[in-house]
């Protein structure tokens, strides 16, 4: 099982409003097929904070319908694990990314994998080289 990261839906789902440069056309091309390879049934992780990343940025770009349509489909893909988050981890992962550099939710991700001894996370955020994790973009 893999953590993947809010960027690879993100990428994977959104309709640009702009010309993608060649550098976004290729993350949005592999954002999607990893995203064919989830709904091809690989077993992925993600946190409920990642999620709400996810539904805040399809509120605001599309629409509250595709937001929650999207979170639906999640609940519903029994091969997509949604991890609960509690104010412990939340705090330690605040505290922990005032050490690296490292965004809050990234240092969160990079503790639920310690946690559940997952070594690899799809995404393109390369903060997570700084990390003991191998990130995968494809």
């Amino acid at each position: 099982m893999r953590f993947v990261d809010s960027n690879v839906f993100l990428y994977a789902i959104l309709k640009p409003k702009r010309k993608l440069t060649k550098q976004e056309e290729e993350l949005k091309d592999k954002a999607k097929r990893i995203y064919q390879r989830i709904i091809d049934r690989e077993e992925v992780i993600l946190s409920v904070v990642h999620l709400s990343e996810i539904a805040n940025v399809l509120e605001d770009v599309a629409n509250l319908a595709s937001s929650i349509n999207f979170i639906e489909e999640v609940y519903k893909t029994r091969n997509i694990h949604v991890e609960g988050v509690t104010k412990e981890e939340y705090l330690s992962a605040v505290l922990e990314a005032k050490n690296g550099n490292v965004s809050i939710n990234d240092m969160l991700a990079y503790l639920i994998m310690a946690r559940k001894g997952i070594k690899e996370i799809f995404s393109f955020d390369k903060h997570f080289d700084n990390l003991n994790v191998i990130r995968i973009e494809e």
